[in-house]
């Protein structure tokens, strides 16, 4: 088992991946390009965060690479690891968010990330995370396990228990508790990876950052040119409100980035640029929109 840090392979593969992907999704896209922002954090670090909007596929979207270090680990990321409260860390990782003008294209979200904990005449404690997940309005059911048939595959070669445990883990944490439904269809996500050694590990981030885009496309190209109209807009913005809830209330990623003092505006690139929330809103039975919540249940799709 290969227990050495190599921290420049993975940043290397980070920033690689955030090019990759920026010029597949503005090839999709056919009319919109990312914008660069690249910034610093004055406690350490820093990152680059690149913007598409109004574009022919995307209303807005971000893919943000950052690579932080400080003195004390925040409270969200010890949380489940008291024991290395009161280290220093390293941590770098690619986030996608991408919000589609179309109710029909899901709203989707991949990440891949490595965590390092310091401390001075000790060894450092190291772990990956990430995943992906599916937030659609109007779902359809052969893409949803397309969606999971492409996650089983990928986590394949790594064990057969793997899908199911990180399937499972993607459907607990997208987990709207206030209002006792799922964020969206799931996908997988796992954190504190490192039981398979350093080098395994980092072949499984690979894996899921690799394997996204092809997942995802396959749901743009059948789907994108779905016409609609005021009553699935509507709808769709409803539903974004769903995605704020989560993003401000559960999401670790989003309380790590601003207790770590990060830069708010890549923090929150994740949110939908018009979202409505509206009092008792109640679906009609039997409408397209009602259908909705059947996915809403975590299920086995495969």
């Amino acid at each position: 088992m290969s227990t050495a840090i190599d921290i420049k392979a993975v940043k290397d593969y980070l920033l690689d991946l955030q090019d990759q992907l920026c010029q597949a999704f503005e090839q999709a896209d056919g009319k919109a390009q990312f914008t660069e922002d690249v910034w610093q954090r004055p406690t350490g670090g820093g990152g680059r965060s690149r913007v598409i909007k109004n574009g022919n596929l995307i209303e807005q979207g971000g893919i943000n690479f950052s690579h932080v270090f400080g003195d004390s680990l925040p409270p969200s990321a010890s949380a489940a690891r008291p024991e290395l409260a009161g280290r220093g860390f390293e941590a770098m990782g690619v986030s996608l968010v991408m919000h589609p003008h179309t109710p029909y294209v899901p709203t989707v979200h991949m990440n891949v990330r490595l965590f390092v904990a310091t401390k001075e005449d000790a060894e450092p404690v190291w772990w990956f995370g990430g995943g992906f997940d599916l937030t659609p309005t109007y779902p359809f059911e052969e893409d949803c396990k397309a969606w999971h048939q492409s996650a089983k595959q990928l986590c394949e070669p790594f064990g057969v228990d793997v899908y199911p445990r990180f399937k499972q883990w993607c459907d607990d944490y997208f987990y709207l508790k206030h209002r006792d439904e799922a964020r969206g269809v799931g996908g997988i996500f796992f954190d504190d990876l490192n039981e398979w050694g350093f080098a395994k590990c980092f072949d499984f981030i690979k894996a899921v950052g690799d394997g996204f885009w092809p997942a995802y496309k396959a749901i743009v190209e059948k789907r994108q040119d779905t016409p609609y109209a005021q009553r699935e807009r509507d709808f769709q913005l409803y539903r974004r409100g769903r995605y704020v809830e989560f993003n401000l209330v559960y999401d670790r990623g989003t309380l790590f980035g601003l207790q770590s003092g990060g830069r708010t505006e890549s923090i929150l690139i994740s949110m939908p640029p018009q979202a409505r929330w509206e009092y008792q809103f109640q679906t009609e039975e039997n409408s397209p929109e009602a259908q909705l919540q059947d996915f809403l249940t975590a299920r086995e799709w495969l």
